[in-house]
């Protein structure tokens, strides 16, 4: 199997890399060159200014209040694995030696804020991008832009999992009813996506939480008039403990930011 590995000078001829290009991007397994590098493909959705973006399968809500901004991506289900990983970040480049239409030298980082279905009724080498088990980044506009030339359409691309560097706490978004409380965990540092939460009321014993859809908590616990203390533990292992981070007057619908975050 061919080893590709990024650069950042693509110094190349386009008319060879188009000639190769629709093979490369029929290929539907991710690899690896050893270094945490694999391919996938790209393309790009919502708009010029993202708003087409904003909401998603993770829950995030207006990307711009919540932090992750247009620099996003709604991911493969090859890739989203169930909503486990909403709010990993990935460094992504345009394969420059497989396609004319990269813009060489350029990379983003974008963060997982939704999920790009499969589409069974085409093909996945023309149209179902997305489908199993292609691993695919349907990128905001202009995160896609910082790395592609717009009529491109879809390119492929190379990336890894990067750190995901946040400004302030992890934060809590409170919803449910009394019986039912349904948390929202946002702003996320380091591997930028969760693997199991617990939550301790200051009249109740600690209870471990379980993923509802996306980046949302639940427990079925009456939680309501309780100072709540959360412990976060990230896919890459790390727990952070966030005492009396909703106090008890918190209500439905109101956010609160720690001041405990994960290492960026």
């Amino acid at each position: 199997m061919e080893t590709h590995r990024p650069t950042m000078s693509c110094i190349l001829l386009f008319v060879v890399a188009a000639a190769a290009a629709g093979s490369r991007l029929a290929t539907t397994t991710a690899s690896s060159d050893g270094s945490g590098w694999s391919k996938g493909t790209a393309t790009f959705y919502g708009g010029g200014d993202a708003s087409g973006t904003m909401g998603g399968a993770c829950g995030y809500g207006n990307l711009h209040w919540s932090g992750y901004g247009t620099d996003t991506a709604a991911l493969s289900s090859a890739l989203f694995n169930d909503g486990a990983a909403c709010g990993e970040c990935y460094l992504v480049e345009c394969d420059c030696g497989a396609s004319q239409w990269c813009l060489p030298g350029k990379s983003v980082t974008v963060t997982a804020t939704n999920l790009c279905p499969p589409n069974h009724a085409l093909s996945g080498d023309d149209g179902g991008w997305c489908n199993p088990p292609r691993r695919h980044f349907d990128m905001a506009q202009p995160a896609w832009l910082q790395i592609a030339q717009y009529k491109g359409g879809i390119v492929p691309v190379l990336y890894r999992r990067t750190p995901c560097v946040k400004q302030g706490g992890v934060r809590f978004t409170m919803s449910g009813s009394n019986y039912f409380v349904l948390v929202l965990i946002t702003n996320v540092a380091g591997s930028g996506s969760v693997k199991a939460v617990w939550v301790k009321g200051s009249s109740t014993d600690r209870m471990p939480m379980s993923r509802n859809w996306g980046a949302n908590w639940q427990s079925h616990a009456g939680l309501v008039g309780q100072a709540l203390t959360f412990g976060v533990t990230s896919t890459d292992g790390h727990t952070v403990v966030v005492p009396d981070v909703a106090p008890s007057w918190w209500k439905f619908g109101q956010s609160f930011s720690s001041g405990v975050q994960f290492s960026n």
